[in-house]
């Protein structure tokens, strides 16, 4: 539980924050419980992390700010083990380092100039840029489909991630549409010189090949011919009916 003093100081520093959050950083405390905190960084340009989102949670002690946090990133990264206590300067491995005078807004600031640098310490781990570069991609989908406290702590965040993939997929769905199903109306005709990619090309021309046959199936399938016949007798028996009242 938080001392009256921490709870201040918490509660001031999340009106800070709110205020004048730094950049690529968000920062919260749960709604039940003011000395644990989630945040969020965004991965800045120009690194490997770029648009990557890295969730990760600030487990202050009663004694703050009098003691310093435990740090841990909860988001596959490249750069940390995940759910690991991060030895920092600013984190509980180094109370004797601790500056009271420092804030969320300085513990994160110095989380993410560490965390684009190449120092090692422990909960550190060494990846190619290739690897933080993938991780960073899967980052947001991990986050909204498989982070349970993410989804619990930024459910905007969560849900706007969850909208998008939703948006990609239907449009892949229907890219992969146009290419198997052209049109081929006398509006939207195509011409096969016009489609520049080799293999759009053959995909038509398959396409073409197999319309075209199961166009001859669907004329000469028994169901088809049943129900020609069925048109014709129909008409041979309105021209007898006809021919009766006439005469």
């Amino acid at each position: 539980m938080a001392t009256k003093q921490a709870h201040r100081r918490l509660t001031k520093e999340y009106k800070l924050i709110q205020d004048n959050s730094p950049p690529f950083i968000t920062a919260h405390p749960s709604e039940s419980n003011i000395l644990e905190w989630h945040y969020v960084i965004d991965g800045p340009p120009d690194t490997p992390y770029n648009n990557g989102q890295y969730h990760g949670v600030l487990l202050f002690p009663s004694e703050y700010p009098f003691k310093p946090p435990s740090i841990k990133m909860c988001t596959p990264n490249g750069r940390f083990q995940t759910n690991t206590k991060l030895c920092l300067s600013m984190s509980d491995f180094h109370p004797d380092l601790w500056n009271p005078g420092w804030s969320v807004t300085t513990i994160l600031v110095g989380l993410l100039s560490f965390m684009t640098g190449s120092d090692s310490t422990t909960g550190s781990i060494s990846t190619s840029d290739a690897v933080k570069v993938n991780l960073a991609k899967a980052s947001k989908f991990y986050n909204a489909c498989q982070n349970s406290a993410f989804q619990v702590q930024f459910p905007a965040l969560a849900k706007q991630t969850i909208d998008q993939i939703h948006e990609d997929r239907l449009r892949e769905i229907a890219d992969v549409r146009k290419l198997d199903c052209p049109t081929d109306t006398a509006e939207g005709a195509i011409n096969i010189g016009e489609i520049e990619d080799p293999e759009d090309k053959v995909r038509y021309q398959i396409w073409k090949e197999n319309e075209s046959k199961r166009a001859d199936q669907n004329d000469k399938s028994p169901a088809s011919i049943l129900s020609k016949l069925q048109y014709i007798l129909f008409f041979i028996f309105l021209g007898a009916i006809f021919k009766y009242y006439v005469h």
